[in-house]
């Protein structure tokens, strides 16, 4: 009946893939992607995978990691994941502490977690010295019976639908995209996506990435808008980043690029839709809501200091 936190083996894979679609049942997961996650991690972040084991049977997991590619140092990231029927015996405490001894050992100053928004997560955080900085919903779309829009009959002059697998043979435009985009998503920790060829490892060759589900909106040739799509294969779909670069906003073209994509997806046999927003995004969590989503759960950023 003992739990123990240790490393990350390859052959957890398919256990930890399951653990973490009982907790983060609003994220797409598969055993190839685990694997992904901790092949590919750039090695500045200095990544850890833990995981909870009780009897043989993982239990709970923990990322842990530095923000590298923040421009504030010493930035850190850990939230342990324990499976609701395991709750309550140690895990998360272990797993966290774990996390943070790791983390302190690698220079970080300080450490976010995102803790769900109920009465025992938030106050097993605050127990350990933490405090909230943000909230962020996330939501979901029946997709199977949604009553998604239409699309427009015609495009306006010069807006073309495309879609990221147009980008294959040099995705350097999306990355521009992404880099500018990501830049003006609210956040405690700033992003700086300026290492190409990190963005090509970590995210461009990401096996959720859907590339096909993904909808790029052009405006004379140029990426003006698009929605990553990534999927668990099976029945999720999740929007994993909707983004309009600053020259284009206020013209409606996040709403276009979902509504292909969600229209995609269902097409393709996906049921289920989910997303998030960060609390203080009112545009997206309005276009999520005129598309029908509906909120299933809310986490709150948590920030405690090292040392």
């Amino acid at each position: 009946m003992t739990v123990i936190v240790r490393d990350f083996r390859p052959e957890d894979a398919e256990a930890v893939s399951r653990s973490r679609r009982v907790t983060v049942p609003f994220m797409a997961v598969t055993p190839r992607s685990v694997l992904f996650d901790v092949e590919t991690a750039n090695p500045a972040e200095k990544m850890r995978l833990l995981v909870a084991e009780k009897d043989g049977e993982i239990i709970g997991t923990a990322y842990a990691g530095i923000a590298y590619d923040s421009s504030d140092p010493g930035q850190s990231h850990a939230t342990p994941q324990v499976h609701p029927g395991h709750r309550g015996q140690g895990a998360g405490a272990m797993l966290l502490r774990a996390a943070e001894e790791h983390l302190a050992a690698e220079g970080a100053t300080a450490v976010y977690s995102w803790v769900l928004d109920e009465p025992g997560s938030r106050a097993f955080a605050e127990k350990r010295g933490y405090r909230p900085t943000r909230t962020a919903h996330f939501q979901h779309l029946d997709l199977a019976r949604a009553a998604l829009p239409e699309l427009p009959g015609t495009l306006p002059p010069g807006v073309e639908l495309r879609t990221a697998a147009d980008y294959e043979a040099d995705p350097r435009p999306m990355f521009e995209a992404d880099a500018e985009a990501t830049s003006d998503e609210p956040s405690d920790i700033d992003t700086d996506l300026d290492d190409y060829e990190d963005w090509l490892a970590t995210i461009w060759n990401n096996p959720l990435l859907h590339r096909g589900l993904s909808t790029v909106v052009t405006v004379d040739g140029r990426v003006a808008s698009y929605t990553a799509a990534y999927t668990d294969g099976e029945t999720r779909y999740v929007s994993g980043m909707t983004g309009t670069l600053r020259a284009f906003r206020g013209r409606g073209l996040a709403k276009l690029a979902k509504t292909d994509s969600l229209r995609r997806a269902r097409a393709a046999g996906f049921t289920d839709a989910y997303t998030s927003n960060d609390g203080e995004n009112g545009p997206m969590l309005a276009i999520n809501k005129w598309f029908g989503y509906e909120i299933c759960a809310t986490e709150v950023r948590h920030v405690r200091t090292l040392g």
